[in-house]
């Protein structure tokens, strides 16, 4: 790639990641409080109008089809989501099961309010099963760094309608992604080690500067890396696990995908000789 180009993507690049971490920086509720509005980080007046538009509007039954539709309409709406959990909640924390009720519940807007969510691939082939019907059974996970702790949402379909059934704590090295996940903190939080785990080169694909509708493609050096390394969160991420059974796979997809604006990030990792390597870089 030409300097004139690198210099026209890491400005695109840039924005780009402005936009998606705008809402970055305000710690998280940990794990251990009780269910709450956890996920406000600073709002914006994008998402607060979407959930204004959201919550006002009653939720079509074509939404409990796909569960990214039920669960925009279950987070942006605090009476929909009362009446979407299945009372009395069963709690589970190890060694423990619990039940909470409907006055004990406060609304969790989830990742609505920072602007954009992540999630955890093992292939394309599961990432294309966010658009399956047929799904009956998914885990909204927020993995908690600093405890170590992953909270579990857990929503069945049951006669059509998806359900809140449980809420789980798990510990991060029991989670399906704990190897990977652990690998990916360090990662996104000691430039050292990010340096030392990226492949030579990395594939990069992203908007072409010169065509708003075309994509370029180009190989970054570890020396070009340090100005295309994207800003990761590593407090506190999402995953959603839609009914596929998580495996060890040599390969992990990481995503970034924005709420309102459309804009995504991928990040692929493959494991070669038991360590995890940033192969690809897509914008």
């Amino acid at each position: 790639m030409s300097e004139v180009k690198m210099k026209k993507i890491l400005t695109a690049f840039f924005a780009f990641l402005a936009l998606m971490f705008s809402c970055k920086g305000n710690k998280t509720d940990g794990p251990q409080d009780a269910p709450a509005d956890s996920d406000s980080i600073r709002d914006t007046a994008v998402v607060d109008t979407m959930e204004q538009i959201i919550s006002e509007t009653p939720m079509p039954k074509a939404a409990d089809e796909l569960f990214d539709d039920f669960f925009f309409n279950f987070a942006a709406n605090g009476k929909l989501q009362r009446n979407r959990i299945k009372w009395p909640l069963k709690v589970e924390k190890v060694g423990s099961t619990d039940t909470i009720g409907k006055r004990q519940w406060k609304t969790d807007h989830f990742f609505m309010r920072q602007g954009y969510y992540t999630l955890v691939f093992d292939s394309r082939r599961q990432m294309n099963v966010v658009k399956d019907t047929s799904v009956n059974y998914v885990e909204v996970e927020k993995i908690y760094f600093d405890t170590k702790t992953v909270k579990q949402y857990v929503f069945l379909r049951e006669r059509g309608l998806w359900m809140m059934h449980t809420l789980r704590y798990q510990p991060l090295h029991k989670n399906a992604n704990a190897s990977f996940l652990k690998f990916y903190h360090q990662f996104a939080t000691d430039s050292t080690f990010q340096a030392s785990h990226i492949s030579n080169p990395v594939q990069f694909t992203g908007p072409d500067p010169d065509d708003d509708f075309a994509q370029m493609e180009g190989l970054l050096t570890p020396e070009t890396w340090p100005a295309f390394a994207p800003e990761l969160p590593t407090d506190m991420i999402y995953n959603i696990n839609y009914g596929e059974t998580v495996t060890s796979a040599s390969q992990k997809i990481f995503v970034l995908r924005g709420i309102a604006n459309g804009l995504e990030m991928e990040l692929t990792f493959k494991r070669e000789a038991g360590s995890w390597f940033l192969t690809k870089l897509c914008q």
